[in-house]
């Protein structure tokens, strides 16, 4: 078996999609199960090793002083488990879009809300993703881990990760324990289309489309994605870079009195999740720069590198916008990626 390809004082830069420059003192291609045993061990803390996969959801601010894991680990394995339910076991270095569109290839449905999201599969449960009303928790069955801490691999059933919104057991209480090797996901051969989600619901009514096949839904919902996200291979960014905020029904009233039009969901514990990018909107911040580091002209969401934006310029606007929505709604918003070399005080706003 060969060994894992590893690089000292690697250039980070093509392996995040924000593109900012950093370094790793060493990078390692993980390729293969068996090489997990054999990855070379730097010196220090658990928390001196980072997994990469797709990094559509890490951004580089600093430079990293330890060793980066490349999840590069391939295969996808079915499973029927009854006439209408099936198991896809998928490797955690697959394509999460080649994912999806392969499913509707082989008729299994449950992804296709999801479709166009980038990134690698095993991103998919540590950021819990979700859109257009469909989440991760509504197939997920399991994810295989590799235990650092045990030095050994592990099943972790989907109701011991620690879902919540955008947030994972593998993403904050236990960050660093755990290297997601795949996933597996109970799909459908029966098309059982979700199509309560506002702008998905206008989309198909423009058509109009009222019972949409699959492959109709998935390309509305790429239609809309490309029309608010820009493709990061033409433009640098990290998608949606502010979670949205949830906040108390109390708060919520309050708000609302004083912004009747703030787009706003009721959450089934009572709470209400709000529209950072709207707020942000209000605000005036659209299109606005700081050097290279914007906020993108057509979708507030969305943080840009307009070519050579660097870690300073792009940490400032992070701070101007969370302040001005703070002084403005009195929330604090979170950004979603991971954020590599944010300072404490930075992270409380």
């Amino acid at each position: 078996m060969p060994r894992p390809e590893v690089s000292e004082h690697a250039d980070l830069a093509g392996l995040s999609t924000f593109r900012l420059p950093a370094r790793a003192a060493q990078l390692v291609v993980l390729d293969q199960l068996e090489q997990l045993p054999e990855l070379p061990i730097r010196a220090g803390a658990p928390g001196d090793r980072l997994i990469l996969g797709g990094g559509s959801n890490t951004v580089f601010l600093d430079d990293w002083p330890g060793q980066v894991v490349l999840n590069r680990l391939r295969g996808v394995a079915t499973e029927t488990l009854s006439p209408d339910r099936v198991r896809v076991r998928v490797a955690a270095g697959e394509s999460w879009h080649r994912l999806v569109r392969w499913c509707l290839d082989q008729k299994l449905y449950g992804l296709e809300n999801l479709i166009l999201i980038p990134g690698l599969v095993g991103a998919a449960p540590m950021q819990n993703i979700g859109a257009y009303g469909v989440e991760l928790a509504d197939v997920l069955e399991s994810v295989t881990v590799w235990d650092w801490s045990r030095q050994a691999s592990a099943e972790i059933p989907a109701a011991e990760c620690g879902l919540a919104y955008r947030d994972s057991r593998f993403k904050s209480s236990e960050r660093g324990r755990f290297l997601i090797t795949a996933v597996a996901f109970r799909l459908s051969r029966t098309f059982r289309p979700v199509l309560g989600y506002r702008s998905l619901a206008d989309a198909l009514a423009e058509r109009p489309l009222s019972d949409p096949r699959p492959r109709q839904l998935a390309a509305t919902i790429m239609r809309l994605r490309r029309r608010r996200l820009p493709d990061p291979a033409r433009l640098a960014n990290a998608g949606s870079f502010f979670k949205n905020p949830v906040v108390s029904p109390d708060q919520a009233r309050s708000l609302l009195c004083e912004h009747p039009d703030l787009p706003h969901w009721r959450l089934a514990d009572g709470r209400v999740k709000l529209a950072a990018g709207w707020m942000i909107e209000q605000l005036g911040w659209r299109g606005h720069r700081i050097g290279d580091a914007g906020v993108h002209e057509h979708h507030a969401l969305v943080l840009v590198n307009h070519g050579r934006a660097s870690a300073g310029q792009l940490a400032e606007l992070i701070g101007v916008l969370r302040q001005s929505v703070r002084t403005a709604f009195g929330v604090v918003l979170e950004p979603e990626p991971q954020l590599i070399g944010w300072s404490e005080n930075e992270k409380r706003g």
